[in-house]
């Protein structure tokens, strides 16, 4: 793993984000740059000589550019997120994605001597059915105009100007798609925050149409993982990978349930009708990332739903 060098976060304050700078500073120096929409790292009190955090935002070039000026590596997370928020902001979406990735990277390229450069992208990109998708099967987009979809066209463009960068400039690009990442400090409208909560406090979760989608969840350790092999390992250069675990496969449904035995919780489920377009399937095949950066995922489903009830139950104790 990398040390001693010096890492820029965009978005670092959102929940991988901030997983991520808490492992890289035990042995580097972190510059978080994030406008702070959501925040899952003021609460660490992370007050550290080697962790310097700049309030900015991605579509501001000249600042961003300054908070890259001394760093050695690039994780490029900035990004609307979040179905809810997508639909409700499709354009800035878009927009936050695609001129926020060009800032990024020209300021990359202006630099000339960034090391990795991490632009980090979707599943989504795999489309409505997406059953052990490599990195090598089509990317599948649905219809224009289908707001749902805008978050998933506007990382894909992302993916296609990084590895053009690294073609065209010779800039160390690649590229993450996390499969369902969750653990503690998930700030959003993520699926397990949803139900977590709702099961410590013993309320109704809620379940769209009949719960049948099926997920891999990843948990968020084996995510950090997998970023600091990209920074690491010379041959993730050029690449995207698919980062998520396969063995964490369930229904909506059954995980609603599982969370509901695991937290010991008296909640039922509750069925309401969901009529935006959704993600029926979406599980990945991690075979590139394991041949060539030595990843798998080690957290199964139950152990990372565990640490994280005990988790979501300490904060909600404290009233968080």
């Amino acid at each position: 793993m990398i040390s001693g060098q010096r890492v820029l976060i965009t978005g670092g304050a959102g929940f991988i984000g901030s997983h991520l700078a808490q492992r890289l500073l035990v042995n580097n120096e972190v510059v978080i740059y994030d406008n702070f929409r959501r925040d899952a790292l003021s609460g660490l009190q992370l007050d550290l000589p080697n962790l310097k955090v700049i309030r900015g935002d991605v579509m501001d070039a000249a600042p961003l550019r300054a908070a890259m000026a001394d760093c050695d590596a690039v994780v490029h997370m900035a990004s609307i997120a979040g179905v809810d928020t997508v639909l409700k902001n499709p354009v800035k979406t878009m927009r936050i994605a695609m001129v926020g990735t060009d800032n990024a990277l020209e300021a990359a390229r202006e630099h000339g001597k960034i090391k990795r450069f991490i632009d980090f992208s979707t599943s989504e990109v795999f489309g409505r059915y997406a059953y052990h998708v490599t990195e090598f099967d089509s990317t599948t987009l649905g219809a224009v105009g289908e707001a749902r979809w805008t978050y998933a066209v506007a990382k894909l463009a992302t993916e296609h100007l990084a590895m053009n960068y690294h073609k065209e400039f010779g800039l160390p690009v690649c590229t993450v798609r996390p499969f369902n990442v969750y653990g503690p400090r998930q700030v959003g409208e993520g699926a397990v925050h949803h139900f977590i909560r709702r099961a410590i406090k013993g309320e109704a979760l809620t379940i769209h149409n009949e719960g049948a989608q099926i997920r891999a969840w990843c948990y968020i350790d084996d995510i950090v993982d997998a970023v600091e092999l990209c920074l690491s390992k010379e041959a993730a250069v050029g690449h995207a990978f698919n980062i998520g675990n396969a063995r964490s496969t369930l229904t909506i449904f059954n995980l609603a349930e599982l969370i509901i035995r695991l937290a010991k919780s008296s909640s039922v489920l509750e069925f309401i009708d969901w009529p935006n377009t959704d993600v029926e399937v979406r599980v990945p095949n991690t075979g590139k990332a394991k041949e060539l950066l030595g990843f798998s995922a080690k957290i199964n489903l139950e152990e990372g739903l565990l640490r994280t009830i005990d988790w979501y139950r300490r904060e909600m104790a404290r009233g968080g």
